[in-house]
């Protein structure tokens, strides 16, 4: 049983595993709080509403979500299609959010700017766990403090991207120029296509976005013929970027693997790797020149329009400096995370399923969950976070056997491993599959 009862769990973010831990928390009678600091839920989402995820919807949905909507008589959608972020939010996360039991305990437009304990400061700790969390949150203008029980932070990464300098810092001149660097996934075919049309893009990152990203600038290159594209990784083996392909449980995703292969060999695109950007500035004629080095050599990229940065985000930390965190060091999850989402070894479908116990953090009844609990790790699905929220609350209810089953079954990824670190399951590969640069040369394959 908890403290603080007549108090509510606070929710930070609602997006998908935020609103999952409302359903779940509506479930057992708890009452909670929910902060989303955009005027929609699911506002992140919306950021990418574009895109097409490459999860069916059976991992999408939340199943405690799901019976409060059929309860309410929603018809869900095919199980096994595809939804977009647009669809996310328009056919679940908002009807959810709408459900009376659900919708008094959302606040849109409030950004939490601190959490702690009522009180007291991070240094003390006389009778610390007896307290409830101070909220200090900023709505229409003004600065209210909100108490509760527990602490649900699910407030999520996207907001926080990497910069695209070497070493996880702002290359010399990235911020000066950020008008050309797009930090995300842009609607390069809708409303963005102005922007992209008959330039010379740069995309920047190895993951599913730039994936995304590249093959949407593919289609846009058909139609505008004077639109080229770049392509800067910092990976050692291109074969590790195109993922299991056929033999992905995900079909999407092994799809996204197969395009880009194919968009590769056709010569249509510039491959720099590995590269690292260490400079960005402008020429006489106004383009920008990337400079960096190319597998240790000094290298630049000119004439350069625009630049897409996909790699990656990481938590924004600053609201919890109150308190007591245990991150690694690396990876900046929850530190009992780490060995069991390590990008280096795992991929999402490799990574076990774990519960409350795996979240714990030194600050009591708090948790973080959703991307956030991954930290810099891109391993993270949707139905990782709702098996997450149903233990963290099945917890806080007391209902301890519930919280250590685990009742999560993710698709293998049937992806290579290189370079001796698993980059997720599946057969190994037989060499490099390396771009020498600019690479409109044959680029070696991987025996699968």
């Amino acid at each position: 049983m908890m403290k603080n009862e007549h108090l509510p769990v606070a929710i930070i973010g609602g997006g998908p595993v935020g609103l999952a831990a409302a359903a779940q928390l509506t479930n057992r009678n708890i009452p909670f709080v929910l902060f989303e600091a955009g005027s929609s839920v699911g506002q992140n989402l919306l950021s990418w509403g574009h895109v097409r995820v490459f999860s069916p919807w059976r991992y999408n949905i939340d199943k405690a979500a799901e019976a409060l909507l059929q309860e309410a008589g929603w018809v869900a959608p095919d199980k096994e299609g595809l939804p977009t972020g647009q669809e996310l939010v328009d056919v679940y996360l908002k009807p959810l959010a709408a459900l009376p039991p659900m919708a008094p305990g959302i606040r849109r437009n409030s950004r939490v700017l601190s959490i702690g304990r009522k009180g007291l400061d991070k240094m003390k700790t006389k009778n610390r766990e007896k307290l409830p969390f101070s909220i200090k949150v900023a709505e229409a203008g003004t600065v209210k403090y909100v108490e509760a029980r527990a602490v649900i932070d699910s407030s999520g990464t996207w907001n926080q991207p990497n910069p695209i300098g070497s070493g996880g810092v702002y290359a010399e001149g990235e911020e000066a120029l950020s008008e050309h660097i797009f930090y995300g996934i842009p609607d390069v075919k809708g409303h963005s296509l102005d922007r992209y049309r008959n330039k010379h893009v740069v995309v920047v990152g190895s993951g599913h976005s730039a994936i995304n990203t590249l093959l949407d600038l593919a289609d846009l290159q058909q139609q505008y013929p004077h639109t080229r594209l770049t392509w800067v990784l910092r990976k050692e083996y291109l074969s590790a970027v195109y993922g299991g392909q056929a033999d992905d449980a995900l079909e999407a995703r092994g799809a996204l693997g197969i395009h880009i292969e194919k968009l590769v060999r056709s010569g249509k695109l510039n491959i720099y790797t590995p590269y690292h950007i260490l400079r960005l500035d402008r020429s006489e004629d106004g383009k920008i020149n990337v400079h960096g080095e190319l597998k240790g050599e000094p290298s630049i990229i000119g004439g350069v329009d625009e630049m897409i940065s996909n790699t990656g985000s990481r938590p924004d930390l600053e609201i919890l400096r109150e308190i007591r965190v245990d991150l690694d060091a690396s990876l900046e999850s929850v530190f009992d995370l780490a060995e069991l989402i390590d990008p280096n070894v795992h991929s999402c479908g490799t990574v076990r399923p774990h519960g409350e116990r795996a979240l714990r953090h030194p600050e009591q009844d708090f948790y973080m969950v959703g991307s956030k609990s991954y930290g810099r790790a891109p391993t993270f699905l949707m139905a990782t976070g709702y098996e997450q929220v149903r233990s963290v609350v099945a917890y806080l209810d007391g209902d301890q056997e519930a919280a250590e089953r685990l009742e999560l079954d993710l698709p293998e990824t049937g992806v290579c491993s290189v370079g001796g670190g698993a980059s997720g399951a599946g057969s190994a590969c037989c060499g490099p599959a390396v771009a020498a640069v600019p690479a409109e040369e044959p680029v070696a394959a991987c025996c699968h």
